[in-house]
């Protein structure tokens, strides 16, 4: 058992009922280990993440690390948002939905853990999968320093930036950003880390 998960339950306040049954239904697999990460219970299968437990204000859920390559025969996964790649959801806002699919939840986690043991990973992204936007392309252009600090970033946090950068829609708004990050762009952090 995890100490810190153990913690987080014992902790909850909205939704303790259900994170209780859905922790008891995850662990019945025997192999699946109890992790605590990103805050949240989190059960891996040789190190891998499978499952998560995490709640919300108007749902809790199960968060399935490659939902994505789930069959999903009831039809009951959720893509968080457009730009989730991987991660699929099945929500719950009350106990007697969570009872009613407990059978359907164990065939998700052992469909999930076979996952696992193939192998299988989920075709993300490329950097170049994201537009560059026209305001970015400027300031490369004309900024050196910008473009050398850029391009030396990793995949991920060149995509960070781009996908925060395209999600303005005016733009002012692009270019407001772009100067707001520019610093931190010169430092080799990414949009979300702190400096």
């Amino acid at each position: 058992m995890n100490t810190a998960a153990a913690e987080f339950f014992q902790k909850a306040k909205k939704w303790n009922e259900e994170f209780l049954l859905l922790r008891d239904i995850i662990r019945e697999n025997p192999s699946l280990v109890e992790d605590y990460k990103w805050m949240h219970p989190c059960y891996t299968y040789e190190g891998k993440n499978v499952v998560l437990i995490h709640g919300f204000k108007d749902y809790c859920a199960l968060l399935f690390h490659k939902g994505a390559l789930l069959k999903d025969s009831e039809h009951i996964l959720i893509q968080q948002t457009d730009n989730v790649q991987s991660a699929r959801q099945i929500r719950f806002t009350h106990i007697e939905e969570i009872l009613a699919l407990k059978t359907t939840i164990q065939e998700y986690i052992k469909e999930a853990i076979e996952i696992e043991k193939s192998g299988k990973k989920i075709e993300l992204k490329k950097v170049s999968d994201y537009p560059l936007p026209e305001e970015f392309q400027q300031a490369l252009e004309q900024d050196q320093e910008l473009h050398t600090a850029f391009y030396a970033l990793t995949p991920g946090r060149q995509k960070g930036y781009l996908f925060y950068f395209n999600q303005a829609k005016q733009s002012k708004t692009r270019q407001n950003r772009i100067e707001k990050y520019y610093q931190q762009i010169l430092e080799g952090i990414g949009i979300d880390e702190k400096s």
